[in-house]
């Protein structure tokens, strides 16, 4: 990989793309259980499109957050701020717009491959996700609450059952309530990445949570989304839509306890936030690992 090219790799932040595998996982897990053996183009193409919307909307972000000047006001932590590319290469900016485009083209390449395979269950997912990466930089991040719920919904139960559909033919219920859980977890991910940065964000004009809210009101919407993923896994157990052995993935989430206190003793300290932020994608990417072991070996 040429010098330049490996910089533009950077604007898809690509330590942070482990998390659509992780959240197709649950997916193939449920579909081998069920209806072995999985077509393997089927899953190529689904993990190739899950993975182009996540570079795209990780490149289009880069991209606007230079443009608007918060990029040269943030102070990057290793999991928030952007990854620093292009206020250190701002002749990339061009390429990087580029990439974000042509991920999203790959995207919806293969979406209309999957609908083709698969029927139009797929349809208002497809258009669903589309969205959501077009317009999360430009416009979700004006509003509280969708930027607060937009992750988690575009990881969670947009993906998940999305990719469930596509290697099973039919929505899995338990990936349904796996998705929930998976994405109070991501919406959590993004929330406290939020918090060093919101004082650059809210010169910039987003209007994250904690922009709006502050971080104390942040963190106790993070303890509320763990409480509440807590309670759909034992509910979805109890009732057996989802398997006792997927009841593990409660460790992880109980460590947003630790998380949530971390954070609060860090105050305004963006060093201090480091350990519990990467504690928070630790939580983030084993929650379901956790829910696809549990639904292979049922």
């Amino acid at each position: 990989m040429s010098n330049s090219w490996r910089k533009l790799a950077g604007t898809a932040r690509l330590p942070f793309l482990l998390l659509t595998p992780a959240c197709l996982l649950p997916a193939v897990a449920a579909a081998l259980a069920c209806c072995q053996p999985l077509d393997i183009v089927t899953l190529w193409m689904v993990g190739c499109g899950a993975l182009a919307a996540h570079v795209s909307v990780n490149a289009l972000n880069e991209y606007h957050d230079f443009r608007s000047g918060l990029d040269l006001r943030t102070q990057r932590t290793p999991f928030s701020g952007g990854s620093g590319t292009l206020p250190a290469h701002p002749e990339l900016a061009p390429a990087t717009r580029r990439l974000g485009i042509v991920a999203l083209l790959i995207t919806l390449a293969t979406g209309i491959w999957l609908l083709r395979v698969t029927g139009l269950a797929l349809l208002p997912i497809g258009v669903a996700g589309v969205a959501l990466v077009a317009l999360y930089s430009t416009w979700i991040v004006k509003y509280p609450l969708l930027c607060l719920l937009s992750a988690g919904l575009g990881f969670g139960p947009l993906m998940m059952n999305g990719a469930g559909i596509a290697l099973s033919g039919r929505l899995l219920p338990e990936i349904l309530w796996a998705s929930l859980i998976v994405g109070c977890a991501v919406n959590n991910l993004l929330l406290l990445n939020q918090i060093p940065d919101r004082a650059p964000d809210a010169t910039a004009g987003r209007r994250t949570l904690p922009v709006v809210a502050g971080s104390t009101t942040a963190l106790r919407v993070y303890q509320l989304l763990t409480v509440l993923a807590l309670g759909i896994l034992s509910v979805a157990v109890a009732i057996r839509a989802l398997p006792p052995l997927t009841l593990p993935a409660a460790l992880p989430l109980l460590a947003g306890a630790w998380v949530s206190h971390g954070m609060r003793v860090a105050g305004a300290r963006s060093d201090a936030m480091t350990p519990y932020l990467a504690g928070n994608v630790a939580i983030c990417l084993a929650v379901p690992v956790m829910l696809a072991a549990g639904l292979y070996l049922r």
